[in-house]
This record gives C-alpha cells, structure tokens and sequence, in this order.
C-alpha cells in the first residue's frame, strides 16, 4: 500500500479561522495532515520570526478529524520551523498555508504571513503553496476554492515542485461556475500608498492608524492582477533568493 504523503498545514489568521479549517478538511482527503498554525491571527507579519521571547506550542483539538493539531504562540515562520525542526519526525512531503482571508496579490506577497509560511517551508526544503482567497469575510464561502486548492495540490505532489520555488496562489471571490480557469502569472507592478490617520486619545496622546490605497501601476495581461479581475485563478512561482542577478554585471563596472 502507498504511503499516503505528509502534509503541514499553517495559515497566518490563527488555526480557528474557517480558512485553514476548510483547508485542514481538503488535506485530510488527500493525505496524512500536520497543522502547526498560530494561536492567534498574525496577519502583515511577513517573514517575522521571534527571537525576543519565548515560543509555547501546545496540543490541541479544535474540531473533528484525523489530523494532529498544534498551536503556536509565534508567528507563521515560527510555527513552520517549530514543526520541520521540532515537532514532526520527518521532513513533510508538502506544506500548504491558508486559505487566507483576502489577497496575497502582487506586492501583498511581502507582507503576507500567509506566503512567509510557505516562503520558510520553501527554505527548510519542503514544497510549499500559499492559498488566498479575495474574500477578507470571517465566515467567507471556500466551497469553490476547496476544489481548486485540491486540484492544485494533487498535481504539485504529482509533479514534483522544482527546488527554492514556492507557489503563490490566489482564488478570485466567484462562484465556481464563474471562475474561467487558472492562469500562471507573474506578480503585478503595483504597490500601496500609505496615509496615517492621525488621532489624539483620550489622554491627549496622538496616535496613528495606517490606511492606503492599493496602485496597479501594471497594465500586463499577464499578471496575478489582470487574472484576478478577469475571473481567473492566479498561479505565482516565487522564488526566495532575492539576488537581482540583472545588476551584478553594473554593479562591477563601478570604480569599488
């Protein structure tokens, strides 16, 4: 009999979310399922991880099913490192992280928690995909994206994903009639532009809090951001190794 693949689920909204439940329930048809996932949500954490404090990892059950479950009072890249290099017994065959509750599009992939889990899975040498759903409702509906984040998993351990590479994946907010496909993109040009909403407390101590508009600054039809708007399933390869290859040959022509 096969040996039904290991699979480490994390996500950054906390492990009661509906979006890493929903998640946990997909993994469970396909695999032996591991989740290591904050006890709290840690959303725009990025790449975090805690070097000042102490981490607590505890047991848990948070509902029904065969999976084993624990949570972490770190981050996502706490909880990924905690589970390769302390918990489990052996490196997971995949790591999935989500389905988060609204987009990891374009630049969002920076601050994502989300993509941090699986941008550390990728590092410690594990397969990872980071899953999204444009939908930042609690109770969102994950019916349609259930569907395409097994359709994606199963070819990922199909296909065998290539080293250093993780994959960013975001599901449009269409039901799943309406969803055209899914399309390999690239990560669109764009960025926020902050403001700070400047405040005064009771105390008559200013505080901010931080707003912005998002700016697509990419008019490519070939883009994360393009497929999202037109009803399609976007597939980002992203690698870690952050080397702007294009600037060494420049770079050696200054008088160092």
């Amino acid at each position: 009999m096969k040996e039904r693949p290991l699979i480490l689920v994390t996500n950054d909204d906390g492990i009661t979310a509906p979006g890493i439940r929903a998640l946990i329930e997909v993994m469970n048809e396909i695999g032996d399922v591991f989740v290591v996932a904050p006890d709290s949500p840690q959303s725009g954490m990025g790449h975090a991880i805690t070097v000042d404090n102490v981490l607590h990892c505890n047991s848990i059950t948070v509902d029904d099913g065969p999976q084993i479950e624990y949570s972490c009072s770190g981050t996502p890249a706490d909880c990924v490192k905690m589970a390769v290099n302390e918990i489990l017994n052996r490196k997971p065959d995949l790591c999935v992280s989500g389905i988060n509750h609204g987009s990891n599009s374009s630049i969002n992939v920076i601050y994502s928690g989300t993509m941090s889990a699986a941008v550390e899975a990728g590092i410690e040498g594990v397969p990872a995909i980071g899953f999204s759903l444009l939908d930042f409702k609690w109770h969102a509906d994950f019916t349609a994206a259930k569907k395409i984040v097994k359709q994606i998993v199963l070819s990922a351990l199909q296909n065998k994903m290539p080293e250093d590479t993780v994959l960013n994946v975001n599901i449009p907010n269409l039901p799943e009639d309406q969803i055209r496909g899914i399309k390999v993109c690239r990560q669109a040009n764009g960025n926020w532009k902050e403001t700070f909403d400047k405040r005064t407390s009771p105390f008559g101590k200013e505080y901010y809090w931080l707003s912005g508009e998002f700016v697509n600054k990419d008019r490519g039809e070939d883009t994360d951001l393009w497929a999202l708007e037109n009803g399609y399933v976007s597939m980002v390869p992203v690698q870690f190794d952050m080397t702007a290859h294009h600037m060494i040959q420049k770079l050696n022509t200054w008088d160092l």
